[in-house]
């Protein structure tokens, strides 16, 4: 056999190997969950709670955490976190929404927490569709907000795509989980291989709600660029909230971003009449118009 071939053939079986671990080593990659037992209990200082177990039909258990509000609820966050740990501490993140006098309804994927069965995208949206419809029993849909977190950014724009919620919330989205692994292997037929692809691009253009955007700058996982381009799939519904100088983990630590979700949470959005602005107004490539 001459070399060349030799080595090419090398190359190949290498190439191939890499693929084949990739395909089924992919969830310890993504996902790092927490488990905790069956008899853990949740303790949140100053909150108020409420444990749910709902069973699928396939006999997983999806566990959930109800965050309730001091004062009169004004309506529900469905909180899709992000691939590491438990609601066990993602919980702290809930006050964040009770203080404006909303509940918090935040559930663990499979496999995280308390939560059990076999995971994949499939299930996980199904899952989340079972556990939209419970919330529908309780309350009108006017008044279900989605937020998705890094990778339930995707779960969220999925269930908003398909149901009419209050509006969408994506807190350092990606523009497809494709994507954001291609950035670390990018000669590897990904498209072919991921479980997870999680199209979140293809998923927001169906959304018909208010689509609010939120991403730190300095993002280095989750570049600050798929927001922009995620911004202009739906662009009449979005609008595009930045964090200067916020990473990917610490956007709660920037008083801005509290900000951000107090406009969002209780500013209702306002019908403007273009026909009394300037948007028809165009400037002119003139020198003898260009003084202004």
């Amino acid at each position: 056999m001459p070399y060349w071939l030799s080595v090419v053939l090398t190359i190949f079986v290498v190439y191939v190997a890499i693929s084949v671990a990739l395909y089924y080593l992919q969830d310890y990659m993504l996902f790092k969950p927490e488990k905790l037992p069956k008899d853990f209990q949740f303790n949140y200082e100053n909150q108020d709670t409420k444990e749910y177990n709902l069973e699928t039909r396939d006999g997983a258990i999806i566990n959930g955490l109800l965050f309730i509000p001091k004062g009169k609820s004004k309506g529900i966050v469905l909180y899709l976190k992000g691939n590491s740990k438990s609601i066990k501490g993602w919980g702290k993140f809930a006050v964040d929404f009770t203080r404006h006098d909303y509940s918090v309804l935040m559930v663990d994927y499979r496999g995280f927490g308390k939560s059990t069965g076999r995971r994949s995208q499939k299930a996980i949206k199904r899952d989340l569709q079972v556990i939209y419809n419970k919330i529908k029993e309780q309350t009108n849909e006017d008044k279900i907000i989605l937020y998705g977190r890094s990778l339930g950014s995707g779960f969220a724009t999925k269930l908003a795509s398909t149901n009419h919620p209050k509006m969408l919330i994506l807190d350092a989205p990606y523009y497809s989980l494709t994507k954001v692994t291609a950035r670390y292997m990018p000669f590897m037929p990904l498209s072919l291989l991921m479980k997870y692809p999680l199209p979140t691009y293809k998923w927001l253009k169906y959304v018909q709600c208010p689509i609010h955007i939120i991403h730190g700058t300095h993002d280095k996982l989750i570049p600050f660029k798929s927001s922009i381009k995620l911004s202009q799939i739906n662009s009449k519904l979005t609008k595009l909230h930045s964090v200067i100088g916020g990473g990917h983990k610490n956007l709660n630590n920037f008083e801005s971003y509290h900000n951000m979700l107090d406009d969002i949470l209780n500013i209702q959005p306002k019908t403007i009449d273009l026909e009394t602005t300037s948007i028809n107004v165009i400037h002119s490539s003139k020198k003898s118009n260009s003084k202004a």
